[in-house]
């Protein structure tokens, strides 16, 4: 996956990181605030404060269009093809990228007042607040401004997607007279992208139609819009049509104190060209149907839908406010991300930017979809019906790559391969396992086995028939995967990456357990016996490798022998390694870039023992430039495991402030989507010592200094379970549904509706370890 720079602050401008902290209000605990209001910083703020439902994404801009960062609106799977051109092309290699595009901006609303335009710019701006409210679901803004003339006015809007109905973006605009009497005009529109082409603009009384289409990619683009406008009876409403707009006006002469209020809806959608009609009149419909409710109706629903979700999800951190604000913040962006993914994906950005050119990479198995299994279980059932429908191209790209089975595109949008670059992508076959890795997680935390005869069964056999051919078995019986690239992307094309063959055992065995579980399955897919005895065969003979001298378990054959990179001599401002050096110089040293075999001790923890993982943990520490997002939470976790909490401690807040503190220097493209799914993994997985392997849970909470509590809830298997953990003790609820058999510290124990358990924290064992030392300028900001 694409590198950003390196997550500590001396190595990504400390000054830039301060200013992004100072940037946000002080800490609420269901609300990010923006601080002053900072031009220079406005693409940074579009993202945080970007609303999305899955299917449309609205970046967090002024109304008014200027000033502006990177605004955009988007709709998931709506994309353009782009050539990818090679100096020397090889079999194999990919010819087209999908890429993410906007589509036509549904957010514009000019003012003018007394005929001169409201600009942040101009004139007197005496108050201006935006708040991202974590349970309405909404954007809220209030200004006053006086205009150059000294007309003052006070404006309110509340903008939200609606998180229950794909397609649809809703705002509501208010314009108060504060001072005397004025005349006021609104102009809302709907703006056509510089990204598609051939507008066409259609006007009706209050609204109207813009559609576009894509080139390459052959999509065709609509927004239909309508507005309801309440002012004085002499409010005079038209609407027209330019050339790559839709506008719709109120004029209006105010006294003091009158307002003038504008609700705008509008849906959203695409459909490949020959389906532009039926386009046409599903949005229609989808329309008639938003404007039908109404905006405070909208807006009910909204909050309905958010309670609902935070009655699941919500995490309650006693003793750090910060850390507060930014877990609910991440675990919003999450639910955003993925409500009504449906048949589109998960993006690494999510719909908060153009990052990543909007494609989904394994880290939505890996890091997203184990979140969604506890916190809204639908979406990752969802997501996962969107890998099952790639299966027919997976299986193409796997005859084509001469493999067995379905190999899945390391970067893609409708399912075609986008990557570019062999050794850190179609080299990381690991993905395969990641697949099936997330179908199988799904099914233990849900028992859903209408899902998995829909679609885990196909996913799990057929990647685990890519191994068959992807590995070779040695004269002494053994397992090995050669030529591969695990998730540390600065080790590439090595031999037997320890993760890589974990997952594949992982996913052998998981094949051979649910072709036994749903026989007729099986058949359908055509296994048979024999190819069970070689799955089986096969994960029993797999190779992990280990230091020839010392036994530490290496992130791949031959990695602890290597030349160690020279971090001494390794300033700060030469982070991330693959922007100031080659990657000739890189793949031959003993450098990691994130998490890979921590990320292997956190997955498969039956593979190690306690003391291999403490080794191994503490080793790898020395070697990881965290030049990845999504190595803190991963780190944070194990730390965590291996009685590190400190150093756990100051990996949770990195997860968690990757984007509120703009920790990467990358937040103006877009939201990380699965490092603020890593904040909950590092509270939940970190603190909690939550794990739901073999289809159960377990736990052993542990509490860093500083934080005198963590409650969260998890779901599992149509049952929710409260944890809350204090410094002593843990308290176990059962909050919906059947009884749950857990396991804590070792101890087994069931709670039921009749009452909490309550069990103690024993001692932890390993007081007085050594905090592990990172590579030089890469130490974790210590927490506040």
């Amino acid at each position: 996956m694409p590198t950003d720079p390196a997550a500590d602050p001396a190595a990504a401008d400390p000054d830039r990181v301060e200013d992004a902290v100072h940037q946000l209000a002080a800490a609420h605990p269901w609300a990010v605030r923006e601080g002053p209001l900072d031009l220079d910083r406005l693409a940074q703020v579009e993202s945080l404060f970007a609303l999305s439902n899955g299917r449309v994404g609205v970046r967090g801009g002024l109304e008014e269009g200027v000033p502006a960062g990177t605004p955009g609106t988007y709709l998931s799977g709506a994309y353009e093809l782009w050539p990818l051109i090679y100096p020397e092309y090889a079999y194999g290699y990919p010819t087209v990228q999908e890429r993410l595009v906007e589509v036509p901006d549904p957010t514009r609303v000019e003012l003018f007042v007394a005929g001169e335009r409201l600009d942040v710019r101009t004139g007197d701006l005496d108050d201006h607040q935006r708040v991202l409210d974590l349970r309405s679901g909404t954007l809220q803004r209030h200004l006053r401004w006086a205009s150059p003339a000294g007309h003052r006015v006070v404006v309110d809007v509340e903008r939200l997607v609606p998180l229950e109905r794909p397609g649809l973006f809703a705002l509501d605009y208010r314009v108060r007279a504060d001072s005397g009497a004025v005349e006021v005009e609104v102009r809302s529109s709907v703006v056509a992208s510089q990204q598609l082409h051939e507008a066409v603009v259609t006007a009706r009384h209050r609204g109207g139609v813009l559609r576009q289409r894509t080139d390459g990619s052959g999509l065709a683009v609509a927004v239909h819009v309508e507005h309801d406008v309440v002012g004085p009876a002499a409010t005079d409403v038209r609407t027209h049509a330019t050339g790559d707009r839709l506008v719709t006006s109120a004029r209006v002469r105010l006294e003091a104190g009158e307002a003038l209020r504008l609700t705008k809806v509008v849906a959203l959608g695409w459909a490949p060209q020959a389906e532009r009609d039926d386009l046409g009149t599903r949005l229609d419909a989808l329309l008639a149907e938003g404007v039908r409710e109404g905006w405070e109706r909208l807006r009910t629903q909204q909050r309905a839908v958010l309670d609902d979700f935070w009655s699941h999800a919500d995490v309650h951190v006693d003793g750090d406010d910060d850390l507060q604000q930014a877990v609910r913040f991440a675990l919003f962006h999450v639910f955003q991300a993925a409500s009504q993914g449906t048949d589109r994906g998960i993006p690494a950005k999510g719909l908060t930017g153009t990052g990543y050119d909007g494609h989904t990479f394994w880290d939505t198995e890996v890091f997203v979809l184990p979140v969604l299994n506890h916190v809204w279980p639908q979406a990752a059932a969802d997501a996962l019906r969107w890998r099952h429908r790639m299966l027919p191209a997976a299986r193409d790209r796997a005859r084509e790559l001469g493999l067995a089975g379905a190999t899945f595109p390391w970067r893609t949008i409708t399912g075609r391969e986008s990557s570019g670059y062999w050794p850190a992508g179609t080299a990381a076959v690991h993905l395969n396992a990641d697949i099936a890795d997330a179908a199988v997680r799904h099914l233990q935390a849900t028992g859903d086995d209408d899902l998995a005869r829909e679609a885990l069964v196909d996913l799990v056999v057929e990647t685990a028939r890519s191994w068959v051919v992807l590995g070779r078995e040695d004269s002494a019986g053994r397992f090995h995967v050669d030529g591969v690239t695990g998730p540390d992307e600065y080790s590439a094309l090595v031999d037997d990456n320890a993760y890589t063959n974990l997952m594949a055992q992982a996913n052998l065995r998981a094949a051979v357990d649910l072709v036994k579980r749903f026989p007729e399955r099986a058949a359908v897919l055509g296994v048979d016996d024999d190819e069970v005895a070689t799955f089986t065969r096969l994960a029993d003979a797999v190779h992990v490798p280990r230091d020839p001298e010392t036994g530490l378990h290496a992130q791949d054959e031959g990695a602890t022998q290597r030349q160690r990179w020279d971090f001494e001599s390794t300033a700060a401002q030469q982070y991330p390694l693959q922007d100031s050096f080659p990657y000739f110089s890189i793949y031959r040293r003993q450098v990691v870039k994130q998490a890979d075999l921590v990320l292997a001790m956190y997955l498969r923890p039956e593979a190690f023992s306690l003391q291999e993982k403490r080794a191994a943990f503490e080793y790898y520490e020395g070697l990881t430039v965290r030049d990845s997002s999504l190595s803190a939470s991963v780190q944070a976790v194990v730390a965590a495991e291996v009685g590190h909490l400190g150093l756990a401690a100051d990996y949770v807040h990195e997860a968690a402030f990757v984007d509120l503190h703009d920790l990467r220097g990358k937040t103006a493209d877009g939201l990380h989507i699965a490092s603020l799914a890593g904040a909950w993994t590092a509270l939940v997985a970190g603190y909690g010592g939550m794990r739901d392997a073999e289809g159960g849970l377990s736990f052993a909470p542990r509490l860093p200094q500083g934080l005198r509590g963590l409650r969260f809830r998890t779901r599992h298997r149509g049952s929710c379970l409260e944890v809350s953990v204090g410094a002593a003790d843990v308290r176990y609820a059962l909050v919906e549904g059947g009884p749950v058999q857990a396991v804590h510290h070792g101890e087994r124990f069931t709670v039921d509706r009749s009452a909490p358990v309550v069990l103690a924290i024993p001692p932890a064992a390993e007081e007085g370890l050594t905090r592990p030392r990172q590579p030089r300028h890469l130490e974790p900001r210590r927490r506040r």
